[in-house]
């Protein structure tokens, strides 16, 4: 089981996408695994034949444990694998198995495979633990267990929508379920600014004209990464974290942007993204987009986010809030750019206006330090040559 992130301790595996017996060549697509983040397609490592699978798909795994062989034609499984039992040693350990088998385990083994925090989530959503089964590892009861749990007991559908029910994909179930998480436990609030983009929008055909017919264009999100990770250089409490118990100011600014795949959402990162250009950031913007949607994203394009951007603007929305990303302590909505009619000096005008909406965690961010983060977004808005140039 490979490692994906930093903090990793298993990883679930989703699907192989080849068989056992089967050849695979380096770089191939070899199987699926589930982190915290998403899912990743991993490569095969090397040239050789699959074989000795010992995890199925839906099985979670210490990060390092064998769970397959590459084998070279002809080559026969490690002799490790093997174990020969004769006689009544055989006899007594299946006698033995099948007795464990027979006698239920304690109360206190089933408490004892239980997390601190799916304990007390069980406490606070009344989920009777005995009635779970646990997805860690040795079947050790874990946060997302309760939570799925808790939607099972108080959303029963009736036979007749269950048999309608479109099933969810990997990607789209880890979603449901981080949302729930970070929405059940951090303790949102939200602030929110309503911005005259004039300004954006006359640098942004301005920078188009300088790249003349050739261009690959920089739109409005590109605009709005280069801009925030400056001022989150003025708010560092912005871009800080929250680790369980105490706050974590992050050296980095990586701007981390929701993005609509086929079967749910992804947010790959673009990282320091203070130290970038426009353009510089305009075309990781573009090469991240392009492999979210063709799902080819790489572990290390979804780690390390310490600030997340979700534009719906391209969707007509409005304006929205969005859930926060733990363990990142807030997330910037945008809306679409239209026009308005607002007081200037006093007489009305037509602007182009856009709503942003800045969710935050309570415990990191407090209303003061929001608002004055969304205020001086709002300034470098209004003169972004002076940021950007």
């Amino acid at each position: 089981m490979p490692a994906l992130e930093m903090a990793q301790e298993t990883g679930k595996l989703i699907a192989w996408l080849k068989n056992e017996g089967e050849t695979v060549s380096k770089g191939e697509p070899l199987l699926e695994i589930e982190t915290d983040k998403a899912v990743m397609e991993i490569e095969s490592p090397g040239d050789g034949v699959l074989g000795g699978v010992k995890a199925q798909a839906g099985a979670e795994v210490p990060v390092g444990q064998t769970i397959a062989w590459i084998l070279a034609p002809g080559e026969a499984l490690p002799t490790e694998q093997v174990h020969v039992q004769t006689g009544r040693h055989q006899e007594a350990q299946v006698a033995q198995s099948a007795a464990a088998r027979a006698v239920p385990a304690p109360v206190e083994t089933v408490a004892a495979k239980v997390s601190p925090k799916a304990r007390r989530l069980a406490k606070e959503h009344g989920v009777d633990l005995s009635q779970v089964r646990g997805s860690g590892p040795g079947s050790e009861i874990l946060a997302s267990d309760i939570m799925a749990a808790e939607q099972t007991q108080t959303a029963k559908p009736s036979p007749q929508v269950a048999r309608h029910a479109e099933p969810f994909s990997a990607v789209a179930r880890l979603m449901a379920e981080r949302t729930t998480q970070s929405w059940t436990t951090v303790p949102h609030f939200f602030v929110v600014r309503d911005l005259d983009a004039t300004a954006l929008n006359a640098f942004r055909e301005r920078v188009k004209a300088a790249e003349g017919a050739g261009g690959a264009g920089v739109t409005h999100t590109d605009l709005l990464v280069a801009l925030v990770a400056r001022v989150l250089a003025k708010h560092p409490r912005v871009n800080s974290s929250w680790t369980g118990d105490a706050i974590r100011a992050n050296n980095d600014i990586n701007i981390a942007l929701a993005i609509a795949v086929e079967d749910g959402v992804v947010a790959p990162v673009v990282a320091n993204a203070d130290k970038l250009t426009l353009r510089q950031v305009a075309a990781q913007r573009r090469d991240l987009s392009e492999r979210a949607r063709d799902g080819k994203l790489r572990p290390t394009d979804l780690s390390h986010g310490t600030f997340t951007i979700s534009n719906l603007g391209m969707f007509n929305a409005d304006a929205f809030s969005a859930i926060i990303t733990p363990p990142q302590a807030a997330i910037l909505a945008v809306g679409r750019i239209a026009d308005r009619v607002v007081a200037i000096d006093g007489k009305p005008a037509v602007r182009p206006m856009v709503t942003l909406t800045l969710s935050s965690d309570h415990r990191v961010i407090d209303g003061a330090r929001a608002a004055r983060f969304l205020d001086d977004l709002a300034q470098a808005a209004a003169n972004p040559g002076k940021w950007l140039e």
